[in-house]
């Protein structure tokens, strides 16, 4: 996948602490095993390098030790803890930073190496007996009520680097759900599904919701340079292949709109953002609508969904952090021959996920909706391959589902009619079991897709957050 433009987030490795465990008893029994386990530990970090980038200070080889390196991964504003037993060590040693650390964790049980043979002695076994220690201090997370993931594997294998990857992106996506914020402009009535209460949301999940007014982006657009619209125009040029009957006056303006809405994100501090379409039409300033701002700061890494629809924008944003490049969908239509899914929008679509055999345009687009300017609009089909298609629905007054479909984005032919992004994704348990399951379980019409299989990363990123998730 490619990386995000304007996101740091997405583009550098989540930042992990390695919590390596051990007891000063093994001291004066095997002189030297502090710095022989310290080694294998640092194999274990350079092994994850790239990935994912891991602080390691040391062996804890006591209570303090392991809080102190707790409290640092926490005040460093990590985005979790991997615990590893370096040997045995009693696990009421780590009960007080385990109850005061804020970080997700997870369990790697794990050892330095991989086969027993005959040439093992006593010392070999100390220094491979981390399984014990890993069970004691598993009890220990059950007990606290924590609900770390855990993998036993060779640390060597790339089994366990993709699952601790997995995790440290699921951990990152979660950490950014508690200080998230999102700017609402306005939000379409009596759409149910994306109906949620503020403080509920906040209170469960982090995001906050700010209700913003149409004139904050009529304000900031007034103040945009030329020398700005010209650099964000410039840009659409290299990327797109641009319509002919698409004027520069038009083109101008959206450029303007986009360069006005990242301004208002960036000086108030909003990670994601959501315009129902109204808000612009009704507002009586403005000439067309967002959909080319709202394409170019997806593949910026800002959040985005339409209609004011708060939680899906809070789930796009999340899953910029949680693996690369975004994209805001919804459900279309049904192909029963093709056993797909047309998935589509009115006009806001992540190009990052274009096919990369075909050019994607910006082209002039007729739009009813708003009643308003043709809107410049980007106009591509998604990438042939595995995709992961997510929903956070509200599904209580204070609860909420991630209904999950993982499924294939087909090789198709373009529809030379339709003016919007779009691709048929065909789920892997079938079109109608899928949308049974997903209407079943209160999925939503708007929704969050990724390029491959990142399932496993949105399960840990649920779990993290006590949500149920559920396959269709």
């Amino acid at each position: 996948m490619n990386g995000l433009e304007s996101s740091p987030s997405s583009q550098n490795p989540p930042r992990v602490g390695l919590l390596g465990i051990m007891q000063e008893l093994y001291d004066d029994m095997i002189p030297g095993i502090t710095e022989t386990q310290g080694e294998y530990a640092q194999n274990i970090v350079d092994r994850l390098d790239g990935p994912v980038d891991v602080t390691f200070e040391g062996p804890a080889r006591n209570r303090q030790d392991i809080e102190r390196q707790m409290k640092r991964f926490n005040d460093e504003g990590l985005d979790g803890v991997v615990l590893v037993m370096l040997t045995y060590g009693p696990a009421m040693r780590t009960v007080r930073a385990l109850s005061e650390n804020e970080l997700p964790v997870m369990l790697a049980n794990v050892q330095p190496e991989r086969n027993i043979t005959k040439k093992w002695d006593m010392d070999d076994l100390t220094y491979n007996q981390g399984v014990h220690g890993a069970q004691d201090l598993a009890n220990t997370l059950v007990r606290l009520g924590i609900d770390a993931p855990i993998i036993s594997e060779d640390w060597r294998s790339d089994r366990f680097v993709e699952f601790v990857t997995d995790w440290a992106h699921a951990a990152r996506a979660e950490r950014s759900m508690r200080d998230m914020r999102v700017a609402q402009f306005g939000q379409m009535p009596g759409m149910g599904d994306i109906t949620t209460s503020e403080h509920a949301f906040m209170k469960h999940l982090g995001p906050q919701v700010d209700r913003l007014s149409m004139g904050l982006i009529d304000e900031r657009m007034r103040a945009v340079s030329d020398e700005a619209v010209a650099a964000a125009m410039a840009a659409d040029a290299k990327r797109f292949e641009i319509d002919d009957d698409l004027s520069d006056d038009a083109h101008e303006y959206a450029s303007r709109f986009e360069v006005a809405i990242q301004s208002l994100l960036e000086e108030e501090g909003y990670d994601g953002f959501s315009i129902y379409f109204d808000a612009v039409g009704d507002d009586g300033r403005f000439e067309q609508l967002h959909m080319l701002a709202a394409s170019n700061l997806m593949a910026k890494g800002y959040g985005y969904a339409a209609e004011g629809d708060a939680c899906c924008t809070s789930l796009v944003t999340a899953g910029h952090r949680l693996a690369s490049d975004a994209h805001f969908t919804e459900m279309y239509a049904m192909d029963f021959d093709r056993d797909s899914i047309l998935q589509s929008h009115m006009g806001e679509g992540n190009w990052k996920i274009a096919r990369k055999d075909r050019p994607v345009k910006l082209i002039d687009r007729p739009l009813g909706i708003g009643g308003l300017d043709n809107p410049p609009t980007v106009l591509f089909m998604a990438e042939p391959g595995p995709a992961t298609l997510v929903s956070l629905a509200p599904v209580g007054s204070d609860e909420y589902r991630l209904v999950v479909a993982n499924g294939e984005i087909l090789d198709t032919d373009e529809l030379p009619n339709v003016e919007m992004p779009y691709f048929h994704f065909r789920p892997d348990s079938g079109v109608r079991d899928c949308l049974d399951g997903w209407l079943k379980n209160g999925g939503t019409h708007h929704q969050c897709l990724h390029l491959g299989d990142v399932s496993r990363r949105w399960e840990m990123w649920s779990d993290m957050l006590d949500i149920e998730v559920v396959h269709v």
